[in-house]
């Protein structure tokens, strides 16, 4: 038989509703010479200047972009809470900010510029004139993961739109239903279909091309630190990359504290999204003076939360992503507890999907809920007398992402804020607050560059400078006589 007379039949992935597990749509999976069109079709489009997009449309194709999702918002809520499983009050927090990222990308569009250089400030650079101007990277390839499947999605995308950019994002397999409605928003607000390209595999020697090729410009990801680096390892030489990855991030609790106000504002850092959260309170450092009576209120609130299905309103926490991942995160809380560590609340799951909020209080130091990112509702509470060994237990591990500190006493709160080890500290606030436009950015094995609608607009820019030689610049044009 001819081997033209074989058909195969393309792979397809069947996304499921975390929660319950049932199928949420069924998808055709892209191949690898579907990576390498959208490479070289991208790789086209950036090479030959004339068919790059003026800023006036990528900010009308933006505007548009953001107006279609207002519109679509509770179709983008409802598809991103099946898909992921985050709460549904958490989830139209998501779109809204997703929503807001586009106009803050608008917002940086219009705002940012490129800057004059000084000249003539000594002999040899008189009679010149330098400034330089933004132009897009290259081809930018965005992996993203699967806990926000939209707002991520849209911080890996829309700056490489605004920026001119040819843009191919692989979703997470999880979670690919949110990217695609974004990308054909896209499309539908003008965007040319070349311009945004979406990669859907599960398979990752499928994938691995989009990460090593040369034709890629800029490399985003958002994932875990193991398969961050191990990425960034096989990139072609020049291809620039962000990672953005996780940490078991620190709060250290002061003995001046109130321990109901703290325990409010932690509640929501310890469990959003079921603790899926690359900066989600995990290690709480309480002085002895407040540790006991903290954790015992932190507990009693845990174990209210209402644990279910996502789609119900009263819903605080959703299920992990996979079953698997629940069986590693009750290893883990097993792990703790039988090395000493006091079980507050929690330690059980619940279903295949669920798992109950877990408060440990005094965990064993060198278990994995204390050096490694659970990304799930556990939270562990460890008591201490001296300011520098909670500096030096929270400072102790090699990654380093958002931290917080809570104190009545502003001098104390900056003393702490300049001893962690970390990009962000919040001040009487949990470790996932953030802005979608302000720097974000992990330390040593938790990431690499800044992410931020401005400042990754900036990684996948560069400053082309102009130097303009004119003898007219030290030879003014005499007035003439009237």
């Amino acid at each position: 038989m001819n081997s033209a007379d074989i058909t195969t039949t393309p792979k397809t992935l069947t996304v499921l509703n975390p929660y319950d597990l049932s199928p949420v749509d069924t998808i055709a999976e892209n191949d690898a010479a579907d990576v390498e069109t959208a490479l070289t079709t991208a790789h086209a489009l950036f090479r030959d200047r004339s068919a790059w997009l003026p800023g006036h449309t990528r900010l009308a194709v933006l505007e548009r972009t953001a107006a279609l999702m207002e519109q679509r918002a509770d179709q983008l809520v409802e598809t991103a809470v099946r898909e992921g499983g985050k709460p549904i009050v958490d989830t139209k927090a998501e779109v809204l900010r997703a929503i807001d990222s586009v106009k803050a990308t608008v917002a940086a569009l219009r705002s940012e510029a490129g800057e004059a250089i000084p000249m003539g400030l000594t002999p040899a650079t008189g009679n010149r004139m330098a400034f330089t101007q933004r132009e897009p990277i290259g081809v930018v390839v965005a992996v993203s993961a699967f806990n926000h499947p939209l707002n991520l999605i849209v911080h890996q995308v829309a700056p490489a739109v605004a920026t001119g950019c040819p843009v191919i994002v692989k979703p997470a397999p999880d979670t690919p239903l949110s990217c695609l409605a974004f990308i054909d928003i896209l499309h539908e607000a003008g965007l040319p279909k070349d311009w945004a390209q979406a990669i859907v595999t599960s398979d990752n020697d499928v994938a691995e091309p989009l990460v090593t090729d040369s034709r890629v410009g800029f490399f985003s990801f958002i994932g875990s630190a193991r398969v961050g680096w191990m990425l960034r390892s096989k990139l072609a030489p020049g291809t620039r990359c962000a990672l953005e990855h996780g940490g078991a991030a620190p709060v250290i609790v002061t003995g001046d504290s109130d321990v109901y106000e703290v325990r409010e504002a932690l509640l929501k850092g310890c469990f959003y999204h079921a603790g899926q959260v690359c900066v989600s309170t995990q290690r709480i450092f309480a002085h002895t003076k407040v540790a006991t009576r903290f954790a015992t209120q932190l507990a009693m609130k845990a174990s209210g939360l209402v644990v279910g299905d996502p789609m119900i309103a009263e819903t605080d926490v959703g299920p992990l992503i996979r079953p698997a991942e629940l069986d590693r995160v009750h290893d883990w809380v097993r792990e703790a507890v039988d090395g000493g560590g006091q079980l507050l609340t929690g330690g059980e799951k619940l279903t295949d999907t669920l798992y109950a909020p877990t408060v440990i209080f005094n965990a064993p130091k060198g278990c994995r809920l204390m050096t490694e990112e659970v990304f799930g509702p556990v939270v562990c509470i460890d008591p201490w007398f001296k300011i520098q060994d909670a500096l030096d237990r929270a400072n102790s591990l090699p990654t380093a992402f958002q931290a917080a500190v809570f104190t009545r006493d502003v001098e104390r709160a900056v003393q702490i804020a300049n001893g962690l080890d970390a990009s962000a500290v919040m001040v009487n606030d949990h470790t996932a607050f953030r802005a979608d436009w302000m720097p974000f950015a992990g330390l040593r094995q938790s990431g690499l560059g800044t992410g931020g609608i401005p400042y990754t607009m900036r990684e996948m820019s560069i400053d082309k400078m102009i130097v303009l030689r004119t003898d007219s610049l030290d030879n003014p044009i005499d007035a003439e006589p009237e």
